[in-house]
């Protein structure tokens, strides 16, 4: 091989490297235990809504503050607060993902995914503030 083509792919490799470690956090789904372990770190949950427990969002006391609770891919059951409106049809959802980071033993979420039960109806996504 030439020196050309050594440099070329020693930099290739690098690049590849730099990509894997930039985005390798993205990829995979947590629990709500093992999202504990790290407080503060922004994860992804897999989980359904827990029709048993109670729903609170009061728009005229405040529109940005939905509390809710979610069981995990794992079983396990949390509190969970999204900083934004109450997603519509929440309640129909087959499936919810929530990104977010867990603080005091609450999941605080600041975006919310709902995988609907129809084939011919889209997800819908929900953004919550930063605040």
């Amino acid at each position: 091989m030439k020196k050309t083509q050594i440099v070329l792919l020693v930099l290739i490799m690098g690049a590849i490297a730099v990509l894997i470690s930039v985005f390798g956090d993205f990829s995979s789904y947590e629990t709500f235990a093992s999202a504990a372990k790290e407080p503060k770190k922004s994860y992804y949950i897999i989980g359904t809504l827990d029709t048993t427990q109670a729903m609170h969002y009061d728009p005229r006391t405040d529109a940005n503050h939905f509390t809710f609770v979610a069981k995990d891919k794992a079983g396990s059951k949390n509190k969970v607060i999204f900083n934004g409106e109450k997603p519509r049809d929440i309640e129909k959802s087959e499936q919810i993902v929530m990104m977010g980071y867990m603080d005091e033993g609450t999941f605080h979420c600041s975006r919310i995914q709902m995988k609907c039960p129809s084939k011919y109806k889209k997800d819908q996504i929900a953004v919550g503030n930063n605040g």
